[in-house]
């Protein structure tokens, strides 16, 4: 009987800037306006060479939402880096990328259907967590995380067919119903365009230091009865994707997971820094005997069969298809 597989990313992590024009009540990447806040062209460089040296295939470009909002920011970001948007420091970092092997995938936020037709032109795949389709008191100083303006952003990604990853959080001050809500949404956008690739079932871990640094941590029941929910939910093409850092990979999986995310060899998780990466070699001990190990690239086979991606991608999408096969 053949085994079930259990497919993974190679990546690294880019944070371009963790400035954000959001303030939401979990969050520790969003910081303040300093001469340090941009990742340098250099640094990001050095990143990626060094990422292509290992056989890393996914550079995650991330910045916080609107940073250019943020009073101060856009002079930081032009006497560090040249650039006076940050949309077109990440366009050419992503030229960079390619030039050096590696296929881009953005996360940025909110982006205009404008903003992310040019940047698809740079990119293999793209994301935006939907998080919740409930308005909670986390998200009341964050209008980008209004529901309405994020499945706005999932159905514009479909109409360019943008291979996407999207996700929900869990324990964030949601309902159970709203949870349900949120992957019938997810899935009813996937039914319309068939662009969602992946659904990311995250559970909420607090940060010191945020306002909801003591709130309670959703349990290993919920997490496990969420991920079957998301499998009875969400149609077969689209994985049902688990954190390995923040969730127990290792238990999780036998309740629908088909996908462990992007895992870096090379940096850390920006997001959830004080939550360490599994090394690839432990990925194999996480699903175990009942399941295989599979890289895959950023955008997963069904869209390369498609054709979803510009020419500009197209010579390092074969290539870095053959090599995983290999």
């Amino acid at each position: 009987m053949q085994r079930s597989v259990i497919t993974f990313s190679k990546n690294i992590f880019l944070p371009l800037t963790h400035v954000c024009a959001n303030k939401c009540g979990y969050c520790c990447f969003r910081t303040e306006i300093t001469n340090e806040c941009v990742m340098s062209p250099s640094a990001i460089t050095n990143t990626i060479k060094r990422g292509a040296s290992i056989g890393v295939t996914e550079a995650l470009f991330t910045f916080g939402e609107r940073p250019g909002k943020v009073k101060g920011f856009s002079g930081i970001l032009k006497e560090n880096t040249g650039y006076n948007d940050i949309l077109d420091y990440c366009y050419d970092m992503c030229i960079r990328s390619i030039e050096c092997g590696i296929l881009p995938h953005t996360n940025a936020g909110i982006l205009t259907y404008e903003e992310m037709e040019r940047l698809k032109e740079v990119n293999a795949s793209m994301g935006l967590m939907l998080e919740t389709t409930a308005d909670i008191k986390a998200h009341e100083k964050s209008p980008g995380k209004k529901p309405a303006v994020r499945i706005e952003m999932l159905e514009n990604a479909g109409k360019l067919r943008i291979p996407f990853t999207t996700g929900i959080l869990l324990g964030i001050g949601e309902t159970m119903n709203d949870r349900e809500d949120s992957l019938r949404v997810i899935r009813d956008i996937h039914k319309r365009y068939g662009h969602i690739q992946e659904v990311i079932i995250q559970n909420f871990t607090p940060k010191p230091g945020t306002p909801m640094e003591g709130n309670e941590v959703i349990s290993f029941h919920e997490m496990s009865d969420m991920i079957r929910l998301g499998r009875e939910i969400l149609p077969d093409d689209i994985a049902v994707q688990i954190p390995p850092n923040l969730a127990d990979a290792r238990k999780l999986i036998h309740f629908g997971v088909n996908d462990l995310g992007g895992v870096s060899p090379l940096t850390i998780d920006y997001v959830n820094p004080e939550h360490p990466w599994p090394e690839i070699e432990e990925l194999k001990s996480v699903v175990g005997n009942d399941f295989g190990l599979k890289e895959r690239l950023c955008i997963y086979p069904q869209y390369i069969k498609k054709g979803w991606y510009s020419p500009t991608l197209k010579d390092l999408i074969i290539k870095l298809q053959e090599k995983i096969l290999e």
